[in-house]
């Protein structure tokens, strides 16, 4: 507040009054019920922060008043006055704001008489403008139904129907065949797809009617374009051609690339199946894979253009011989008949035409495969697919068609790949050479080429389609020159630094395993190749395995030294000496086969051994029997000697008692 009622240093009457009535002051005992009292502690209760009191102080502040006790007395009188001043300026303001409803109110109450009766003319009026404007509504939709109708008639009059003067255009001869032509019959064509939409439709009759009405059309067309080309020179023939074929060789590119990677050429013909570089992991698969659709492709471009080479085929030959003979000046100087028009050779090299593109990229794409794939294996496979689809392809357009040229030139590059890489394994033989196997088995290069000679020989004959077995064998000898041969010749080698009789047993296990092998298939049979060398090994171990049996049964002294009976009475003379020889051969007999057996172990083919110890025993038999008669000779010459008198110690086949049928039973 700006200033006080209490001035300074004067106690305010709450104080005083709290001095005058404490008990304390009075010195007199204070009464427990006091109207004076009571009235003092509400005063005390009350709190100064009251929004009222502090009003009622601010509107004192505002007056300027001090406290006097003049003042104090007239304050109540003077706002009490004022507060019946402003009652009654409210009264006054009241009394006026109820005039101005009255008038308002009268105003309403005209206001609403006026709209009564407003409503009732508009109820009348509605009464009688509402049938009119049902009929308003209904003919408003009517007319909505036919303008959308219109719109969709004009709509299907400017796409499927053709204006009599375009029709005039396409199908009059008196109309010239130029690029209007051309417009209206490509707009007829695009009538004629778009009406097979409209047999999917619930009125198949109207798709139906204009599908047959647009095929007259083109008819006519067609047969238009026909009258008037024939009368044309044989060289307009040949640039349609030309023109025919570059379109067809763009289209036939585009729809292989789009099968190579699934992406459609456009909206209107997606790609069916999956895209066929999906299986580039598995190389022989993916170039199958682009040869079969090259196939497919070539197979439906021919059907489709045999219509126009083989059907009318005469026709054409007639308007192109009339062609040329009314074109004396065309033709060479040198030709004295005009050549025939072949719808079959103008088929087939309209086909190589349209699919020279695809071949160009399959090429491409297959030659590239050879090159990332360094598989002796994998090119040659690729070599025999391709060669197959060539025979194939060859069938369809013909052995002089240039697309088997293509096919026969990545042929030769996968073959020369194949070469390559076979001979690059036969440098790194040297390796493999320089280590003689310990168990005389085949050696690992071996066994690895033959494992790659069989993939190839299937492939080979799953590949050929000849029937004669000479062209059969022909086409398999250049694979065995490379893939076998020179392994064969690093057998030879590694058989010439071993000993007797390890490099027979080696070079048997060798010849046997690869004549197995190729026993497979026919066209790569080799038996009668590699028959003399089997039997020069088997001769030789049999002659070794006889030379065995000799030494180790002591026969070989007598059988190298003793020719004749004389040369044994004479070297013999005391039967006793060959006792040690017939102990010997004592000793050998029982063990003789599985000791045989034994050191032919390392040769894999047992029966093989079983027949080399069989002409081994034989030999030894016949040696045997050689020395028993010569044995018997030597006893008849001693006992003529002496004059028949033989005692027991002189007979020599009383120390050598064996006889060659005891040798027999102990050797079979």
């Amino acid at each position: 507040m700006a200033a006080t009622y209490i001035p300074d240093g004067i106690a305010s009457p709450i104080d005083s009054a709290k001095s005058v009535l404490s008990p304390l002051s009075l010195g007199v005992p204070a009464p427990r019920s006091n109207a004076l009292q009571n009235r003092v502690t509400s005063v005390l209760s009350a709190s100064y922060a009251d929004l009222e009191i502090r009003d009622a102080l601010s509107g004192l502040d505002e007056r300027d008043l001090r406290n006097t006790a003049t003042t104090r007395r007239h304050i109540r009188l003077d706002v009490q006055g004022e507060l019946i001043q402003c009652n009654g300026e409210i009264v006054q303001d009241f009394g006026k704001v109820a005039q101005q409803l009255k008038r308002i109110g009268a105003a309403i109450e005209n206001l609403n008489a006026s709209c009564a009766e407003m409503r009732k003319h508009i109820g009348a009026a509605h009464q009688e403008t509402g049938p009119m404007l049902d009929e308003a509504k209904s003919i408003l939709s009517d007319r909505q139904q036919v303008e959308k109708k219109q719109l969709m008639l004009n709509a299907f009059t400017s796409h499927f129907v053709v204006s009599d003067a375009d029709l005039s255009l396409l199908t009059s001869t008196a109309e010239p065949v130029d690029d209007g032509f051309f417009r209206v019959m490509t707009r007829v064509k695009k009538i004629h797809n778009d009406s097979q939409v409209l047999l999917g439709s619930e009125n198949q009759r109207l798709g139906l009617e204009i599908l047959e009405q647009s095929s007259r059309q083109l008819n006519a067309a067609f047969q238009k374009l026909y009258r008037w080309v024939q009368p044309e020179r044989p060289t307009l023939f040949q640039n349609c051609l030309d023109f025919f074929a570059e379109a067809r060789e763009n289209i036939m590119s585009n729809n292989f690339y789009a099968a190579l990677t699934g992406a459609p050429v456009d909206q209107d013909h997606p790609v069916l199946g999956k895209a066929i570089e999906l299986s580039a992991h598995d190389p022989l698969r993916y170039i199958s894979d682009m040869l079969a659709w090259a196939h497919s492709a070539t197979v439906s471009e021919r059907e489709a253009l045999e219509v126009l080479f083989i059907s009318e085929g005469d026709e054409i030959a007639k308007s192109i011989q009339a062609g040329i003979e009314s074109e004396p000046w065309s033709r060479e100087d040198d030709e004295t008949t005009t050549a025939v028009f072949d719808g079959k050779e103008a088929l087939s090299q309209l086909v190589d035409r349209d699919l020279t593109g695809v071949f160009r990229q399959l090429k491409q794409r297959t030659e590239q495969v050879v090159q990332s794939h360094e598989v002796a294996a994998l090119a040659y496979k690729i070599s025999n697919l391709l060669s197959f689809y060539s025979s194939i392809f060859a069938n369809l357009l013909g052995r002089d068609s240039a697309l088997l040229e293509t096919l026969r030139s990545s042929s030769e590059t996968a073959l020369r790949s194949f070469r390559s890489i076979m001979r690059d394994n036969v440098i790194n033989l040297h390796t493999g050479l320089a280590i003689s196997p310990t168990d005389l088995a085949p050696p690992e290069f071996l066994t690895e080429a033959l494992e790659t000679l069989s993939v190839l020989m299937k492939s080979y004959g799953t590949s050929i389609v000849t029937a004669d077995r000479n062209q059969r064998i022909e086409g398999f000898q250049p694979v065995l020159q490379e893939a076998l041969d020179p392994f064969l010749a690093g057998c030879e080698n590694i058989t010439k630094r071993l000993q007797n009789p390890n490099n027979h047993i080696f070079a048997l296990n060798c010849l046997l395993k690869t004549r197995e092998s190729l026993r497979q298939y026919a066209f790569a049979d080799k038996s009668e190749d590699l028959q003399p060398r089997l039997d020069d090994h088997e001769r030789e171990l049999t002659e070794t395995v006889h030379t065995r049996f000799l030494h180790e049964s002591g026969l070989a002294t007598l059988v190298d030294n003793i020719t004749s009976a004389q040369d044994l009475a004479a070297s013999y003379k005391d039967p006793k000496q060959l006792s040690s020889v017939a102990q010997q051969l004592d000793a050998f007999l029982p063990a003789a086969t599985e000791d045989a057996r034994a050191f032919l172990g390392q040769l894999e083919d047992k029966v093989l051994v079983r027949r080399i110890i069989e002409h081994a025993a034989e030999g030894f038999c016949e040696d045997f029997e050689e020395i028993e008669d010569l044995i018997m000779q030597a006893d008849e010459t001693r006992e003529a000697q002496v004059n028949g008198e033989m005692t027991d110690d002189m007979w020599l086949r009383d120390v050598f008692p064996r006889t060659g049928n005891e040798i027999r039973v102990l050797l079979s």
